[in-house]
């Protein structure tokens, strides 16, 4: 049986990349990133897990905003971290 997210009531922003999409929170403190995510809850971009302040999973727990999207081109999926789920979103949200 495929698990499903519980969190999808949470998803408003779902738009795709800005053209100069960036890390504000590396920018800050002058890091870098590798990829960067979106939350969907309200939009904030930051810099995935491989990067070396994981600012989007710091935007989790400080917020509990639950799902992210990636922001990198070529890539459609989301990652729930209160569900521990990746998946892709289709048109029936």
């Amino acid at each position: 049986m495929a698990r499903t997210c519980s969190h999808l009531e949470t998803v408003v922003h779902l738009e795709g990349r800005p053209e100069h999409a960036q890390c504000p929170d590396c920018v800050a403190i002058g890091g870098r990133w590798v990829h960067l995510r979106r939350c969907t809850a309200c939009g904030h971009i930051g810099c995935c897990d491989d990067s070396p302040n994981r600012h989007a999973t710091a935007h989790h727990a400080s917020t509990g905003h639950p799902i992210i999207r990636s922001l990198e081109p070529g890539e459609d999926w989301l990652w729930c971290y209160q569900d521990e789920l990746a998946f892709v979103l289709r048109d029936e949200v």
